[in-house]
């Protein structure tokens, strides 16, 4: 689950984070009864689930409260397009205005779950202010890392060894020590999946602050912070994805033409990779799971068909706890009850497979059955196309 910048600085200053002083505003006159409160000169920031904001106009300096107000006004509703938002963009709709800070360096300071290592890894760069995707492409030896034991955490003598890495004066070295701890035990206990301050500044009165962050969540651990489940803003998410969340589907919107309806999270990948492999896109990525009832296919259906860039539908489904002909009378009826008006390729293997085959041949709607993976992948394709 992500979260927005002031959400996630709210959530690191109760660690110990320091943070620019700062509040949201979701209107112009809000925003600059803020800039007057913290002096007149601010940075306006827009908040959307996306970076890149500066670079696409999200973010601006103003120099007293009218001019906050201004930008403001100009930020706020504005469709944001950065990056990672796609040509879409996003529609800013709050904008967090903070004190400006008299800035001497800016590093980076982030935290992951390296899988490899299946454990938390804490990056430190003295590259900050940019991407960190583009500090790892085109400078990898800037990025320092310390692997993280969760059972004590962030160790002061790892600590110290990234700040003295960052090149931080050796009088800062207690201070750097300290957030580094705080923010790696903010990620641990938040069972957050990422953690990121970009810029981490040092300013010109020897301070080092937080002047961005972002911070994720696992979604698997949200039933221990109840409490964040307040901060989703329902806005910033692809609504197809939180539809299918309410029916209990796992379901991912991509930018493809076939739509995908498979039960087991690995044979979806591998369906999506074999309709790459011939020669199509996948529009989504759709788990129904292994005892998919009718009710749950004709809700796929529905979530599926809803995606206006869907030319064709594969269902790639292996029967084992989920049998074959149970799940092709489920897709007959949901095919009767949604009024399917794209072309649907049906590949079964497993449990009860023959009688699953002919269920769908005898029902009169108008099923592509595929012989195999390949077949069903050369053949949705084709009619996608």
């Amino acid at each position: 689950m992500k979260i927005h910048e002031y959400q996630a600085k709210q959530i690191l200053t109760r660690f110990g984070v320091p943070v620019p002083r700062g509040e949201v505003a979701e209107t112009p006159e809000q925003a600059a009864g803020i800039a007057e409160r913290l002096g007149g000169h601010v940075v306006v920031k827009a908040q959307i689930h996306a970076g890149g904001r500066g670079k696409g106009g999200g973010v601006k300096v103003a120099a007293n409260t009218q001019e906050a107000r201004e930008i403001a006004g100009r930020i706020l509703g504005m469709r944001l397009v950065t990056h990672q938002t796609g040509p879409e963009g996003r529609l800013v709709q709050r904008v967090l205005v903070e004190e400006t800070m008299p800035v001497q360096k800016e590093l980076y300071l982030g935290l992951v779950v390296d899988r490899t290592r299946a454990c938390p890894v804490f990056m430190a760069s003295s590259a900050g202010g940019v991407e960190i995707e583009e500090v790892a492409a085109k400078t990898p030896q800037l990025i320092l890392k310390e692997a993280i034991d969760i059972g004590v955490g962030l160790l002061p003598f790892q600590a110290r060894r990234l700040t003295l890495g960052l090149g931080l004066p050796a009088d800062l070295l207690g201070q750097a020590v300290k957030v580094m701890i705080a923010l790696a035990r903010a990620f641990v206990e938040t069972d957050a999946s990422l953690a990121e301050i970009n810029p981490f500044v040092l300013t010109d009165d020897a301070r080092l602050v937080a002047l961005d962050a972002k911070v994720n969540f696992d979604d698997n651990a949200l039933y221990r912070h109840k409490d964040f489940l307040a901060l989703r803003d329902l806005n910033e998410e692809e609504p197809l994805e939180i539809e299918a969340g309410k029916h209990g589907l796992n379901y991912i919107k991509l930018d493809g033409n076939v739509g995908c309806m498979v039960n087991g999270a690995g044979l979806a990948m591998s369906t999506m990779d074999i309709i790459k492999y011939a020669g199509g896109n996948p529009a989504n990525f759709l788990d129904v799971g292994g005892g998919a009832s009718a009710e749950q296919v004709k809700n796929a259906f529905q979530i599926l068909l809803s995606d206006k860039n869907v030319k064709a539908v594969l269902i790639n489904i292996f029967g084992g706890i989920l049998r074959c002909d149970r799940l092709a009378l489920g897709v007959v009826e949901a095919a009767k009850a949604v009024g399917i008006d794209v072309p649907v390729v049906v590949r079964l293997e497993g449990t009860n497979v023959e009688q699953g085959r002919r269920i769908l041949a005898e029902s009169g709607l108008n099923f592509t059955v595929a012989a195999n993976m390949k077949d069903a992948a050369e053949k949705v394709v084709a009619l996608a196309s």
